[in-house]
């Protein structure tokens, strides 16, 4: 039912004998599922040393011979979806459509980058004297330290692979331990794909001891990290001491603007499933709304009734909307954030707590289930709206003007996404360029396409992933000048 769990280093798949391991839990269930085996400071090493060696000749593979395996795996990726996302709906809690969408986003961001992988080109620049020829080549930059995130265990691994191994760079990819089966199933499909011993490698164990040793390490050339803030900042700081290149995409505290001329009907609907998408626990989820006051109260009726009929439950149930949270820290870390908010004189609207034995006769109250929850008329020093909640909360607030709706989006130290509502040709192009914010979304979301960049800026991070943008943290750029 739940596959074996392992570590993958220069091409072989180390079971957990004789190592130190920690279980694994269904979040819904609490039920274990497994036994995860942990990396030493050996196993580390030997995996940059690992990834060390294959760059010799893997930066020599032709582009479109790296392409082609990665055209490989990307098709056993959607053969094999169904059985990845079942095993990330057991440890991962989110419903199994989801799962599996998930899968074949990510199987789409492979076929991307095998594509775009072929057009990394240099160029040739008219000299200033006779007889002397200038070239500007990109090159892979070498081993490649990359850390992904719980949330979405499989997709944001793949993109960071399907880049660095699409430009020419081995990887070394800590993986996250609480939902750790979709990584040893991507492992398996670049095995099974026939790509190289040492190209990528995959870790579990300590994170901080993990990170510390990839990025010391001389060998390390990039990193390549998605998490939280505080986390990322560490990781920077660590990096930067030691001059290695970045990608830092950290977490959001996402604006929603609702103007009095929007479609409130669509923007209901959009935002109560983009709120409850992985209950919550996605970077760009939307958490600050701002509607406008001709709007607001209808604005807060609708999304209310739209948050309380989500329907919550195992992932692996029929019709079920939206799972639980990964573990009891984060749903202790969203309720913190409620009942403060609640302490300031916030109003509830909806949700509020643990959903209780509704949600399933075999699951009752065990699981990491937090309903949907629509907070009112919150206060600007309620925690909520400073941390970002990464869990099914939404915390609603009311504005007049543009200048006051941008002022209030911009308020934080954060920058990856935003949304807006309005039919106005004016308002949508005043906001879209007043916004401080990696990626905005007018009355829609359309942000995880492989073709466009994903990113933030301020707090949120630099860098992106997706995009011709995606491959910059793995070339270098070389001049060549000769007479």
């Amino acid at each position: 039912m739940y596959p074996e769990l392992s570590l993958y280093i220069a091409g072989r798949f180390i079971d957990a004998q004789g190592r130190r391991t920690q279980v694994v839990p269904d979040p819904a269930t609490l039920q274990p599922l497994g036994l995860l085996p942990w990396a030493e400071a050996e196993d580390v090493e030997a995996a940059v040393q690992a990834a060390h060696a294959a760059f010799a000749g893997w930066r020599r593979v032709s582009p479109l011979e790296r392409s082609d395996l990665l055209r490989r795996v990307a098709a056993l990726a959607r053969e094999r979806a169904p059985e990845i996302g079942r095993a990330m709906t057991l440890d991962n809690g989110k419903p199994l459509a989801d799962a599996v969408a998930e899968v074949l986003n990510a199987a789409e961001h492979v076929e991307w980058h095998a594509e775009e992988g072929r057009r990394v080109y240099g160029r040739v620049v008219p000299a200033r004297q006779p007889g002397v020829r200038q070239l500007v080549v990109r090159e892979p930059v070498g081993v490649c330290a990359a850390f992904s995130p719980w949330n979405f265990p499989f997709g944001q691994a793949m993109k960071k692979a399907a880049a660095a191994i699409a430009a020419g760079c081995p990887i070394v990819l800590k993986g996250p331990e609480e939902s750790p089966s979709a990584l040893v199933a991507m492992a398996r499909l670049f095995h099974d794909a026939g790509l190289p011993p040492g190209v990528f490698n995959l870790l579990w164990g300590v994170p901080a001891d993990i990170s510390r040793q990839l990025i010391e390490s001389p060998l390390v050339r990039v990193v390549s990290f998605t998490g939280s803030v505080p986390v990322g900042r560490q990781l920077a700081a660590l990096a930067g001491l030691h001059m290695k290149r970045m990608t830092m995409e950290l977490g959001g505290h996402a604006p929603v603007l609702v103007f009095d001329d929007a479609d409130v009907d669509a923007a209901v609907a959009l935002l109560a499933r983009l709120k409850t998408r992985n209950a919550g626990q996605v970077c760009v989820s939307p958490t600050r709304f701002y509607a406008q006051s001709g709007v607001h109260d209808r604005f807060a009726a609708a999304f209310a009734d739209a948050l309380g009929a989500v329907k919550v439950g195992h992932g692996l149930e029929d019709g079920v909307q939206m799972g639980p949270l990964i573990h009891e820290r984060r749903f202790q870390a969203v309720q913190a954030l409620v009942d403060d908010a609640r302490a300031r004189g916030a109003e509830l609207l909806a949700g509020g707590g643990r959903v209780d034995g509704r949600i399933g006769a075999h699951i009752g109250a065990k699981g990491h289930f937090h309903a949907p929850t629509l907070l009112t008329n919150v206060p600007p020093d309620a925690r909520v709206m400073h941390e970002e909640p990464f869990g099914p909360v939404a915390a609603l607030s009311r504005f007049d003007t543009v200048d006051e709706a941008l002022q209030q989006a911009n308020a934080l130290p954060f920058g990856l996404a935003s949304y807006v509502f309005t039919r106005s040709l004016q308002t949508a192009t005043r906001v879209g360029d007043g916004l401080e914010a990696g990626m905005v979304n007018i009355n829609h979301s359309g942000m995880a396409h492989p073709e466009l960049p994903f990113g933030g800026v301020k707090d949120s991070g630099f860098g992106s992933e997706g995009g011709t943008e995606s491959f910059d943290s793995f070339l270098s750029t070389k001049l060549i000048t000769q007479i």
